[in-house]
């Protein structure tokens, strides 16, 4: 059925319920002559006259009657179902699949889909862990969370989490056999634990900054690994010095396990943001996972 028929369908079933062509295109927001002309049109499309005016009002014909049998429950029907979606968007409901590297999930996202999906069932949330940068139009996610730094300009994105800052740290046992760097330039004298980076390959150069001057410092060691808790684990060893956010260490560096230096280098930066197409009609779910994620400071 082609879309002009759905309408015309309507028409003459508004104006058989209303009895006149007057009331009924003041309901469906036409004027009489454009209801007039639809109606010869579906009469003359069915070969048959549906409809026959009195004086004092309109009333359907036995095709008419028939054809209002057949039409008034399908057509509510569809009213039901578009009313079913309209409480669909505003009952927040669907699934949602983000994009996020392991830290992000972890330390922002977990803690708030633990509080929240306990009180929307129906709502589900899909993290894809992945550290590189993923096209989220192309790969058909919702949004992705990364830092800052890292989203195009042509996306919305949305503050999640607080400041976060680099920390650079040794084993007790290793700085027993060298000492502490004191500048960024010492690090040419220390063996350091590099990180392999997972959107070019390349080695993570150290990010320095201290009274606005900013180093990027490339530092040599006998290992590089693509994981965090494997660079943890062979500082704690005393392998080298390694340089991973703050809050990967904090507890190491509160046990004694690690020990923080150049700490003047390292000042906090913009923590990670939610981020999604800037023409995205959000749905219930997706508005209210991104209020839920909102950082307040």
């Amino acid at each position: 059925m082609r879309r002009d028929e759905l309408v015309d369908l309507n028409a003459f079933m508004t104006i058989a319920e209303e009895q006149s062509f007057t009331r009924a295109a003041a309901k469906l927001g036409t004027s009489q002559s454009a209801l007039s002309y639809t109606i010869r049109r579906l009469e003359t499309r069915l070969g048959v006259r549906l409809l026959t005016r009195t004086t004092r009002r309109v009333a359907a014909t036995e095709a008419g009657e028939r054809l209002l049998k057949t039409l008034a429950p399908a057509l509510e029907d569809i009213a039901a179902e578009l009313g079913a979606l309209s409480e669909l968007r505003d009952r927040p409901a669907g699934t949602i699949r983000i994009t996020t590297s392991e830290h992000a999930a972890h330390s922002v996202l977990w803690p708030v889909l633990e509080r929240l999906l306990p009180t929307y069932p129906d709502v589900h949330v899909e993290l894809a862990i992945d550290s590189g940068l993923t096209d989220i139009v192309a790969e058909r996610f919702d949004a992705g969370v990364r830092l800052g730094e890292s989203i195009a300009k042509d996306m919305v994105a949305v503050r999640i989490g607080p400041d976060l800052r680099m920390a650079v740290v040794g084993a007790p046992a290793y700085f027993a056999a060298h000492p502490a760097p004191r500048t960024p330039q010492d690090l040419a004298d220390h063996r350091c634990i590099n990180l392999r980076l997972p959107t070019n390959g390349g080695l993570y150069a150290w990010e320095l900054e201290q009274g606005g001057r900013e180093l990027r410092v490339r530092v040599e060691g006998q290992l590089a690994f693509n994981n965090v808790p494997m660079i943890l684990r062979a500082a704690t060893a005393g392998f080298g010095l390694a340089c991973v956010l703050d809050d990967h260490v904090e507890a190491l560096v509160a046990d004694g396990r690690l020990i923080r230096v150049l700490d003047g280098w390292c000042p906090p930066f913009a923590g990670y943001h939610l981020y999604y197409p800037s023409r995205r009609q959000p749905s219930a779910a997706f508005a209210l996972l991104v209020e839920a994620l909102r950082h307040r400071t």
